[in-house]
């Protein structure tokens, strides 16, 4: 099996991908530092709040191995902030669709916030968190891991959730998955409804 740096894995692809830029604010902030006298430590209160912050608009991430693509992740902003934890968010929704060998989408993903450690290699997600598969099986939650470094439960949370298949709903507390969907597990099921297949959404 090959051993995937996902640190490197994300951060090459995003550097490639991305044509990073300085927020706006920044740039406004600095031209006024610049062509007016003010206080000597409110300059510097700005420029420690700014330094360190990148953004980035219409985000397209192509991710892949051996050659091969593996994902896609689209956002319309991302920020990378430079702390001592580094992170990368996405708070304005973030979709990734991932594919199989053969380059055909396996499963999609949704939310409406994002956040990636990059010391990690974990993203987070919240709010409106949706995955499908092929066969339109859906997870619904609201907080959701996607860890690079887990194969076959890339995906999990201990939070509740709900899968809904073509014949059943089933509820629960806390799954792992894997990033493609077509197999998962539920930590505790709790609720669990038959419906038939002509009710199963588009």
């Amino acid at each position: 099996m090959e051993e995937l740096n996902t640190n490197n894995y994300f951060l090459y692809n995003m550097s490639i991908q991305l044509n990073i830029k300085f927020s706006a604010a920044f740039i406004i902030g600095c031209f006024f530092l610049f062509s007016c006298e003010n206080d000597i430590k409110a300059i510097k209160e700005l420029d420690a709040k700014k330094v360190g912050v990148e953004e980035a608009k219409m985000v397209v991430v192509n991710y892949s191995l051996g050659g091969k693509k593996k994902a896609v992740l689209v956002s319309p902003l991302m920020f990378r902030v430079q702390e001592a934890v580094p992170y990368i968010e996405f708070p304005k929704t973030i979709h990734v669709d991932f594919f199989d060998a053969s380059g055909m989408i396996e499963s999609k993903l949704d939310a409406r916030y994002a956040k990636y450690k990059e010391t990690e290699s974990n993203v987070f997600l919240k709010d409106s968190v949706r995955v499908i598969n092929i066969l339109g099986d859906t997870l619904y939650c609201n907080e959701l891991n996607w860890d690079l470094k887990k194969t076959g439960a890339e995906f999990y949370t201990d939070k509740p959730v709900r899968i809904r298949t073509r014949t059943q709903i089933i509820d629960g507390i806390g799954m792992e998955a894997k990033q493609d969907f077509s197999e998962w597990h539920i930590i505790r099921p709790v609720g669990f409804i038959k419906v038939p297949a002509s009710q199963f959404p588009n």
